[in-house]
């Protein structure tokens, strides 16, 4: 295989793993963006019934204590038809502190009444604020849902032709170019940089002449000092737009 024939699949692979990596990235947005609103409309319904759940148990409580409150008033009221039957100053002072007591429970009672409507309030306007949400939320879901499926379906159908493509243009390239390859690939993003002038292409450094040489003879590619990425010389395209052949250009060993 000739140098030019490596450079040339190299350089498709690059385009082509360039492709993968934006169709890669669209395929996970695209998911993550569906998948966080399936989360928030399972989180926003997890909280519904949360929260029906506690204004359910608070109106129990408040039921409870409007009996408690009914039942203390009746007993207030006995006591006093007690107090107004005492005979002696004994009774009359016992039934006084009866009537008291219960008239102190009465208030703290009405007091614990009183917080729970207003826990019951915040609940309920929590509760109505959620149900928006979740609405806006789960409208937005059924709207886009299906958009978003159908274009998930084709990243992925498009990512194994990719892929297909791929392993058909890793055979043109020797194995040993292709780990080097694909190990500065793993670790950079890109392996692949090249050369016109004695700079670096990618990461712009200016060549050592030695080295510039070396690759102006294109028998072999090399790696950039300062990248570590593989490295070959291109020259300058004709006016027709094709690439003249290099000198020297000969069978890679």
């Amino acid at each position: 295989m000739t140098m030019k024939f490596q450079i040339e699949a190299l350089e498709e692979l690059a385009a082509l793993d360039a492709k993968l990596r934006d169709l890669t990235d669209r395929f996970t947005q695209d998911q993550k963006t569906l998948n966080d609103k399936k989360a928030a409309a399972r989180s926003l319904e997890d909280r519904l019934t949360r929260g029906r759940q506690s204004l359910g148990e608070m109106e129990k409580a408040r039921g409870d204590l409007v009996g408690e409150l009914r039942q203390m008033s009746i007993q207030v009221e006995r006591s006093r038809e007690k107090l107004a039957r005492c005979r002696t100053e004994r009774e009359a002072n016992a039934a006084q502190r009866e009537v008291e007591e219960l008239r102190k429970l009465y208030r703290d009672r009405e007091i614990e009444l009183e917080k729970l409507d207003g826990l019951i309030q915040q609940g309920r306007g929590e509760f109505d604020q959620v149900t928006e949400q979740h609405g806006a939320v789960s409208g937005d879901l059924g709207s886009s849902e299906s958009d978003s499926i159908s274009r998930i379906a084709t990243s992925e159908e498009e990512l194994a032709r990719k892929q297909a493509e791929r392993e058909l243009l890793v055979q043109k390239i020797k194995p040993d170019l292709y780990r080097r390859y694909e190990m500065i690939r793993k670790r950079k993003g890109t392996a692949l940089a090249w050369t016109r002038d004695g700079t670096c292409s990618a990461c712009h450094i200016r060549l050592q002449p030695m080295l510039f040489q070396k690759l102006l003879r294109a028998d072999e590619f090399g790696q950039c000092p300062s990248c570590n990425r593989i490295l070959y010389y291109r020259p300058a395209a004709q006016p027709d737009g094709t690439q003249p052949e290099a000198e020297g250009q000969s069978e890679s060993p």
